[in-house]
């Protein structure tokens, strides 16, 4: 596997770290925050002028037709910085899921304007008591003639509230013997009800509750019935930007611990001429870079439709990285002592993230789990 960048993979990485450095700090970052937000219009606005937004998404529809190796690029790039944007539910997952088995008309008329910053999309398919199982599904479908309502509560959904469509799984009558059909729903649609809340590491989610309503054929997504294989795809790419997300936060974690202890004094010295300092900080690093291996395999895995593969690939990846975030998020902790928990600090908020990022779409015990199962079954 090359894992060299291309010219204008270098450039693009070049020019967005420049600019996450230049334009958003972390001063910036804790205002967007405090303000209840889940974006920065200004930000959004030049990454759409950068071409972020649409770089994965078709030529046609005004994208640039790349794939998850590039949006391994761009989350690597936010995870260093800390981005609270909301690119993980509108780009990778919403817009991957309209481009995977949207219909034309759906394609024409929300991929453009995804592309160009005017509009979100949110996945809502986690339930309460499903935890990390993506087959847990109990929203119900009831048909109304030639149309369909919807009754059924999700949770945690990323960026709910600043959603124009949310994308909606559920099954006929919410038996889980039926198979599981998504449709996109607008938001402001009746019956549809948005409790917003803040994650501990600052990024905005939402219960949704869906109270009788009412969606047409024309907003299915992919096949009556046949929405799991899409949701998957889906979730597997997002974890695979995740993993780069995390890569970026561990190596920003990294340099700043590293700065800390060379001006930290400690007996008259910095600690970090200490050895059992040096040999701590040494296996930091090689945790991030075992963690970067994996996080490329996730990305070249995650647009296959090969799904035993993809599905491999992306929870030994999820799995590594999560042990890696845990381990370099505590040793850094532990090194910046008492401040490393301080709300002053950026570590802080780094290693708020990582734990986060270990417990989206299955923390590394799920996914440990899930690549046994594997290799018991090929057995």
């Amino acid at each position: 596997m090359n894992f060299n960048l291309t010219e204008e993979q270098q450039m693009l990485q070049d020019s967005l770290r420049r600019f996450l450095a230049n334009e958003y700090g972390f001063e910036k970052r804790k205002e967007i925050i405090a303000a209840g937000q889940s974006l920065d219009k200004p930000t959004w606005n030049a990454f759409a002028e950068m071409g972020l937004l649409g770089y994965t998404l078709p030529e046609e529809y005004g994208g640039l037709g790349g794939n998850a190796m590039d949006t391994l690029l761009v989350m690597e790039s936010f995870g260093r910085a800390l981005v609270v944007e909301p690119y993980l539910s509108t780009v990778v997952l919403g817009g991957g899921i309209i481009q995977d088995a949207g219909s034309d008309e759906q394609k024409e008329r929300i991929l453009p304007k995804i592309a160009t910053g005017e509009e979100f999309l949110a996945l809502a398919h986690q339930e309460p008591g499903g935890r990390h199982n993506l087959d847990y599904v109990r929203t119900e479908i009831q048909k109304h003639g030639d149309d369909y309502i919807l009754n059924g509560r999700k949770t945690a959904v990323l960026n709910a509230a600043g959603a124009h469509y949310l994308i909606v799984s559920g099954r006929r009558g919410g038996r889980p013997t039926e198979p599981v059909s998504l449709f996109l729903v607008n938001h402001d649609t009746s019956g549809v009800e948005i409790e917003e809340y803040t994650t501990h590491d600052g990024h905005r989610v939402a219960d949704v509750i869906l109270d009788s309503v009412m969606v047409s054929d024309d907003d299915r997504i992919g096949a009556r019935g046949q929405a799991m294989p899409i949701i998957e795809k889906g979730v597997d790419r997002a974890i695979a930007a995740l993993c780069a997300e995390a890569v970026g936060a561990m190596e920003a974690l990294n340099e700043t611990t590293m700065e800390y202890v060379k001006t930290r004094q400690q007996f008259g010295m910095p600690i970090g001429k200490f050895q059992v300092i040096q040999h701590r900080l040494a296996d930091m690093f090689i945790a991030a870079e075992q963690a970067k291996s994996m996080a490329i395999l996730a990305a070249s895995m995650a647009d296959s439709d090969d799904r035993k593969q993809r599905r491999e690939a992306v929870s030994m990846a999820k799995t590594l990285v999560g042990q890696s975030a845990r381990y370099v998020g505590q040793q850094a902790v532990q090194l910046h002592g008492g401040m490393g928990v301080t709300d002053e600090m950026f570590a802080a908020h780094l290693f708020k993230r990582l734990t986060l990022i270990n417990l989206q779409f299955g923390d590394a015990d799920y996914h440990l789990g899930q690549v046994s199962d594997g290799l018991l079954k090929s057995a």
